[in-house]
């Protein structure tokens, strides 16, 4: 099979994507290319400022882009709601993208008092997809995306100590959140068939990339992991296979795309697959109900 690269991805015409955290790294090169195939792109970022340079790019390549900020904070439950809101007011919404994450920072909270890690890359697109999803259920060939990361396969979720306040370990933590993706990805897709909504989820990981995200790896790993930098993605090959889960022919609802070579960690797209674990059902279902206990939010399919 041939290796899939931007220049596959179809025409986005008339078509209105969100994508949190699209104004750096595999978000922004998301929202590029979109963009450039004609999508109205929805940048759903803290920064307004850092929105706006994100936009200038775009616009710099493609002078006609349709690009808008939307002000989203994941680590606050009422600036989720709010975005969400402004985005339900959009004529219609045909791709979500969950793309926004943190990476092992030091321990934090976020506005409601989640972990920080567990809070945005998990909890914050739980909320955020709820709102929107009378949006979404009844679009034809609407997608809801999940980014994940290959390190969804150490993932355990700690219902124990769910916000980390015995003790907290930022790479198992980063772990649980990815897994965490995933079981989201899939109990969704469950329920939306269940539903018979034309809706479907998927999920998607970069592998290796060279992004802002790894900007709370202690200085001494960093220089253990340089050599693996000859060989990471940028954020533009990065953003393959968020491309070819969000936009390809034949995705269907549970799909999961990563890198195709070097152990799924760099270069072009591919259908790849999750750990075992992960498409345990009864796991899911919890993990579901405690997200929705802890964010308020409650779906209607």
């Amino acid at each position: 099979m041939a290796d899939y690269r931007e220049a596959d991805v179809l025409e986005q015409t008339d078509k209105t994507v969100l994508i949190t955290g699209a104004n750096t790294g595999i978000g922004y090169d998301t929202a590029r290319v979109l963009a450039e195939r004609g999508a109205n792109v929805l940048l759903g970022c803290r920064s307004e400022e850092k929105a706006n340079e994100a936009i200038d790019q775009i616009k710099s390549i493609k002078a006609d882009a349709k690009v808008k900020w939307i002000s989203l904070d994941l680590s606050n439950l009422s600036s989720i709601k709010k975005a969400a809101d402004q985005v339900n007011r959009e004529e219609h919404l045909d791709i979500l993208i969950n793309n926004a994450g943190v990476m092992i920072p030091p321990k934090s909270t976020t506005a409601d008092g989640f972990e920080l890690q567990f809070g945005v890359n998990h909890l914050g697109h739980f909320a955020l997809t709820a709102h929107l999803l009378n949006k979404l259920k009844n679009q034809l060939g609407a997608r809801i995306v999940n980014v994940s990361s290959l390190a969804h396969r150490q993932g355990i979720i700690d219902f124990e100590d769910i916000h980390s306040e015995r003790s907290y370990n930022r790479i198992k933590r980063y772990a649980m959140s990815k897994f965490a993706n995933i079981l989201f990805t899939y109990e969704l897709q469950r329920r939306l068939h269940a539903a018979n909504s034309p809706a479907i989820s998927v999920a998607c990981h970069p592998g290796g990339s060279k992004t802002e995200l790894d900007r709370h790896v202690p200085f001494p790993f960093s220089l253990l992991f340089m050599p693996l930098s000859l060989i990471m993605n940028t954020s533009a090959e990065g953003a393959l296979p968020t491309l070819m889960a969000s936009t390809a022919q034949g995705v269907e609802g549970g799909d999961y795309f990563g890198p195709k070579k070097l152990g799924e960690m760099a270069h072009s797209a591919h259908k790849v697959d999750t750990i075992p674990s992960s498409k345990d059902e009864a796991l899911a279902k919890k993990l579901w109900e405690v997200s929705s206990e802890l964010t308020g939010v409650a779906y209607t399919f």
